[in-house]
């Protein structure tokens, strides 16, 4: 349905072709995380509560790293 969706709405699917991981590739990316170049950045955090603003946040376009939603109540 992706690419029929695509060729009549305004939004762009297609088809994601999976594959299962190699245990090389998994080593590397552990290997780059553990050494610090590969870092994830979290522009903010938003309790369950709070999706819709997260949800806004995101169709704004502001954010600048990953928005986590948090289903407990500690605060980072």
């Amino acid at each position: 349905m992706g690419p029929l969706i695509s060729m009549m709405g305004t939004q762009k699917m297609g088809i994601v072709m999976w594959r299962p991981n190699k245990k090389e590739d998994l080593d590397l990316l552990k290997d780059l995380f553990e050494a610090g170049k590969v870092v994830p950045i979290i522009d903010k955090y938003y309790s369950l509560s709070e999706v819709p603003e997260a949800i806004r946040y995101l169709e704004e376009g502001r954010a600048r790293g990953k928005v986590v939603i948090r289903v407990d109540d500690k605060q980072k």
